[in-house]
């Protein structure tokens, strides 16, 4: 049972590379993926592939089931439907990234504190790739820091990137939601650590902020949200 709970989690991190851009093919671009697999989380799991040229392809199981369901007529994300998002990262997050990968000396040896007593905070996977080498690493809770500082990040990104798919579905489907949905965001802790890297949410912010059939509180913190990262105020 755990060699095959091993080998799904590594095919599935394959597969999250196998999906980025054409770029990340080339043997020159170097490449960082991140896979996390944490039952009972929302979402289960998801992957990253970025390379060292700011592109980025985020898939995910979906996260939470919609609460109504759409028109049939209308194709949305749910549990039973992957989602998959391509994005270009900041250059000053992409160089921090390539900053912690080195630091972690590109996920070589172990990187799992191999603690008997830490709670479990999912099944994580760290992945490298380059023209002269190819690590990969998985781990529950590393005591190293720079591989803390990654696990983070890429948690972090990977709300913001669900925060975005969300606000989608009910601008389109229960518009009512918006203001909790935002208002929760816009709370969170994890949008301090995103700033500029909000590329998923900010697309559906502008619409819903230049909308004049959204109520004003939600269009009034959709803006705040923009300009927190740096793209709104237009």
């Amino acid at each position: 049972m755990v060699f095959s709970r091993r080998v799904a989690r590594l095919l599935a991190c394959f597969a999250v590379f196998a999906a980025g851009s054409a770029e990340a093919q080339q043997p020159g671009v170097a490449t960082v993926g991140f896979v996390c697999d944490f039952p009972g989380s929302s979402p289960s799991h998801y992957g990253f592939s970025v390379t060292a040229t700011r592109q980025v392809s985020y898939t995910s199981n979906g996260g939470e089931q919609p609460s109504k369901d759409p028109d049939p007529d209308e194709a949305i994300s749910t549990d039973d439907s992957p989602f998959r998002m391509e994005f270009t990262l900041s250059a000053a997050t992409t160089a921090h990234i390539f900053d912690l990968v080195k630091a972690a000396h590109y996920f070589e040896g172990t990187i799992d504190s191999k603690k008997k007593n830490i709670a479990s905070t999912g099944d994580k996977t760290l992945i490298y790739h380059d023209a002269g080498k190819s690590n990969m690493a998985n781990y529950n809770y590393s005591l190293i820091p720079a591989v803390q500082e990654l696990t983070a990040l890429f948690q972090n990104l990977s709300a913001a990137v669900e925060f975005g798919r969300r606000l989608d579905y009910e601008y389109r489907y229960q518009k009512l939601a918006l203001d909790e949905e935002i208002k929760r965001m816009e709370e969170a802790t994890a949008l301090e650590d995103i700033g500029p890297d909000l590329p998923a949410a900010a697309p559906v912010l502008q619409k819903i902020a230049d909308d004049p059939s959204v109520i004003n509180p939600v269009r009034a913190r959709a803006m705040r949200l923009l300009q927190h990262a740096g793209t709104g105020g237009k």
